[in-house]
């Protein structure tokens, strides 16, 4: 179909003095179409369709054009699987020819050329936390939200795991939980210089003496960028970038999840489907089909799983059995009054456990806000009301009686008899060693009493 600009040069060539087949054979057109359109004066107009017979019609131009006012760095394939969700029957093209034109080309060429560095299988993990409380305080949650991400720089397969805290405990249990996930332990792990691995000493990186042990124990080498080289652990930071633009956007389109367990599930699913399973752009390669290939390269895992709870000691009170963790006082049996215990409370667990000389006492669920009252559990409760009833007062006085009416089940079940249980009457002369006899002087006329 000829345009305006072959008219207008057909038109040109026409004015020129050239015959209609010699513009035919200049411009590809036949010499009729030629003429019928010089004698319209103008190309045909082109043909109207229906805004309702498009595909990408005015409804699904503006649903993109929401959702990338929403999420701006939202991937094509996002929008696109979101679009298919919503039955929309146009192709992946039609809908990145609608997104370039609302927002451009989505990523442009580097300002400098950069050269990536080569890992053997095996060699080299890396590992590193990116903080998304913003995300968490979006969603309504009430507690801080990291992800802890590693991935295998050959073979280029990952894990995201989704915690609260980035402390020395959950970067240890997120290593173990990658060594569990790959069958396996690279040579090197590298991340940053993060404090709670070691402490920086000039260009040095010195870890902490339970880093050594953690590395020890998976005979594997836990090593540090140089300092303002963050670009050295880049095949664990560019996901993080996927991570916000592109996962969790899909997560929140999809309803916001009810808590970690639903989100690190969902992220599970997600890197199967959407990135082990799609070949890679630098290694032309699926990450799951690497995994196969470098697993046989890393170390074996250990018999013994390294032990990354929370473990402390306590002394327990020496008058009423309890321990106070995390600000809130939890009961205890009575026979550990003044006794040294164990409190073990699993990483991102709501529940410790307590124990005296190696056996298990309690099993207590954390309060989400403490409060002043100790927490019993029924039975050690019972247990405590009983000896404190069924106590009897020191040889001193000093000591009171249980005072309640002999009528009472719990006395009557204690097997007391009748009677008032106040306080005694202290002897102050026996306490204080002093002579309280008083002599009282009685100024009254006899004769007035007779």
């Amino acid at each position: 179909m000829m345009n305006q600009e072959t008219y207008v040069k057909v038109h040109e060539l026409r004015k020129q003095g050239w015959t209609l087949d010699e513009i035919a054979a200049e411009t590809g057109f036949h010499p009729s179409t030629i003429s019928q359109h010089l004698k319209a004066e103008g190309p045909p107009a082109g043909r109207q369709v229906p805004d309702s017979a498009l595909v990408m019609n005015a409804f699904w131009k503006q649903r993109i054009a929401t959702l990338i006012d929403t999420y701006p760095r939202l991937l094509g394939v996002s929008v696109f699987n979101k679009l298919q969700a919503e039955k929309f029957t146009g192709g992946y093209s039609t809908v990145t020819r609608e997104l370039r034109a609302i927002r451009g080309p989505r990523f442009r060429a580097a300002e400098a050329v950069s050269m990536p560095i080569h890992t053997d299988p095996g060699e080299e993990a890396q590992f590193d936390f990116c903080d998304l409380s913003d995300w968490a305080r979006r969603w309504g949650w009430g507690t801080p939200l990291w992800c802890f991400g590693m991935i295998l720089c050959w073979s280029r397969w990952r894990i995201w795991w989704f915690t609260t805290s980035e402390d020395r405990q959950h970067t240890f249990e997120g290593i173990a939980r990658f060594f569990d996930a790959t069958g396996g332990i690279p040579a090197a792990c590298r991340t940053d210089r993060m404090g709670a691995l070691g402490r920086s000493q000039g260009q040095r990186f010195v870890l902490h003496p339970p880093t050594v042990g953690f590395a020890a124990h998976h005979t594997t080498t836990i090593t540090s960028c140089k300092a303002r080289d963050a670009k050295r652990k880049g095949k664990v930071e560019r996901p993080f970038r996927q991570l916000q633009e592109t996962f969790l956007p899909e997560v929140e389109l999809d309803g916001i999840p009810a808590d970690l367990a639903e989100l690190n599930r969902r992220a599970e699913r997600w890197l199967e489907a959407r990135v082990h399973g799609v070949k890679s752009r630098t290694t032309g390669e699926r990450p799951a089909d690497r995994l196969i290939v470098e697993r046989p390269f890393l170390t074996p895992l250990p018999r013994v799983r390294f032990d990354t709870d929370y473990v402390e000691t306590r002394r327990v009170h020496n008058i009423v059995p309890f321990i106070s963790v995390d600000g809130g006082r939890y009961g205890l049996p009575a026979n550990v009054l003044g006794q040294l215990v164990e409190i073990r409370r699993p990483v991102d667990s709501r529940q410790f456990t307590v124990r005296h000389a190696g056996r298990l006492i309690v099993t207590h669920e954390l309060q989400d806000k403490p409060a002043p009252e100790i927490v019993w559990l029924p039975e050690h409760r019972a247990q405590i009301e009983t000896a404190a009833m069924a106590g009897r007062p020191k040889h001193d006085g000093r000591h009171l009686h249980l005072v309640a009416s002999a009528t009472d089940p719990a006395l009557e079940q204690l097997g007391f008899g009748d009677g008032d249980y106040d306080v005694d009457t202290p002897d102050l002369e026996q306490r204080y060693g002093i002579d309280i006899t008083v002599d009282i002087e009685l100024d009254v006329d006899l004769e007035d009493l007779a």
